[in-house]
C-alpha cells in the first residue's frame, strides 16, 4: 500500500498503470505476474492492487476521479511528509472510516483468523472455501473407507458417468462389476457411443495400506489379456512412488487416481454431497458509470 501511495503522488493514474509500475518497482518475474486466482479471472499481484486502492481510499489516503483512476488526497499527501515504514491494515485503522468499511465488508475474517489479516477479502473468502472443501474431502475417504466393496464399485459408476464415460447410468451399471477376474475389476465405455473401452480396477484399501508396483503390473497384465491400451486404477488409499513409476514406464496408459483426487473429483462432479448455500459475488460496473 505504501509504494501504491507513493506512486499516486506524481498524479492521476489508472488502475493498470498502477499494476505495471508496481510490478517493474517488485521486480517480478513473467511467472509471478501471471499468477492466477483459483477463479482464473484475474491474477494476484492485479487483485492485491485493486485490494490496496480500495483500502487507502476508504482510509481517506486516495480519491477516485474518472473510471478506474485515482489520485492522492490530501490526507494522502500529508502522510508522505512522514511516512511509516510501511502500511499495514493496523495503520490504516487510526481512521474510523477505514474501521467501519472493514468491519463491514469482513468481520468474520477479522474474528476468525486474526493472524491473516494482511490477506485481501478476496483471498479469505478462497482460502475458506479451501479449508471446507479440505474437510469435506476428509469427510468422504472416511465414509469410504467404511463402506462395503459393492458400494465403493458403485461409488465409481457413478463418479465415471458424471465425468462423461458410459452414456448412462443404467449402462454403465451393466458394464462395470461383470469382469471381476482376470485382475480386472469392471469395463466401462469410453463415450456414449461405445467407439472406445476403459478397463478399471477399483482397491478401496484402507488409510496407510498403499498400492505397490506389484499390484499396477498385475493390472498391466489384466490389459494385455483383453488387448485393451488404458485403464484406471482407483484406490481411496495412496500409490507408493515404485508403483507411480511404474504405471509411468508402462507400455499402456494406466491412470492413477488416489484417494486424494478421488475426494477432489466427487467433490467437483457432486459425487456424495451436494451444494448446500451459495454466496455470488458482485463487483462495481465501471462502464454503468461511465456513461
Amino acid at each position: 500500500m505504501l509504494p501504491l501511495l507513493r506512486s499516486s503522488a506524481a498524479g492521476e493514474q489508472a488502475v493498470h498503470q498502477a499494476i505495471e509500475k508496481l510490478a517493474q518497482e517488485f521486480l517480478l518475474s513473467v511467472e509471478q505476474r501471471a499468477e492466477l486466482l483459483p477463479s482464473g479471472k484475474q491474477t494476484k499481484f492485479a487483485n492485491r492492487v485493486q485490494w490496496a486502492k480500495t483500502y487507502l481510499t476508504k482510509a481517506g489516503l486516495l480519491e477516485p476521479t474518472t473510471r478506474a483512476h485515482f489520485k492522492i488526497s490530501l490526507r494522502g499527501s500529508s502522510v508522505l511528509h512522514d511516512p511509516p515504514g510501511k502500511i499495514t491494515i493496523q495503520y490504516l485503522s487510526q481512521w474510523q472510516e477505514f474501521n467501519d468499511f472493514r468491519f463491514k465488508v469482513e468481520p468474520v475474517a477479522i474474528a476468525a483468523a486474526p493472524d491473516e489479516s494482511e490477506l485481501t477479502p478476496d483471498e479469505t473468502i478462497r482460502r475458506v472455501w479451501q479449508s471446507l472443501n479440505s474437510a469435506l474431502a476428509a469427510d468422504l475417504l472416511d465414509r469410504i473407507r467404511i463402506s462395503s466393496p459393492a458400494f465403493f464399485e458403485t461409488l465409481t459408476v457413478k463418479l465415471l458417468v458424471a465425468m462423461g464415460y458410459g452414456g448412462s447410468l443404467e449402462e454403465a451399471g451393466k458394464a462395470l462389476g461383470q469382469s471381476g477376474d482376470n485382475g480386472v475389476d469392471g469395463v466401462i465405455d469410453e463415450d456414449q457411443l461405445g467407439l472406445g473401452r476403459i478397463y478399471i480396477q477399483a482397491k478401496r484399501y484402507k488409510e496407510g495400506n498403499a498400492v505397490g508396483p506389484g499390484d499396477i503390473r498385475d493390472f498391466f497384465g489384466a490389459l494385455d489379456q483383453h488387448k485393451a491400451l488404458k485403464g484406471i486404477f482407483i484406490t481411496a488409499s495412496t500409490f507408493t512412488s515404485a508403483a507411480r513409476a511404474t504405471a509411468t514406464n508402462l507400455s499402456k496408459r494406466i491412470v492413477l487416481i488416489d484417494g486424494e483426487r478421488l475426494a477432489k473429483l466427487m467433490i467437483q462432479f457432486e459425487i456424495g454431497c451436494r451444494a448446500s448455500e451459495s454466496i455470488v459475488i458482485k463487483r462495481l460496473d465501471e462502464e454503468f458509470f461511465d456513461a
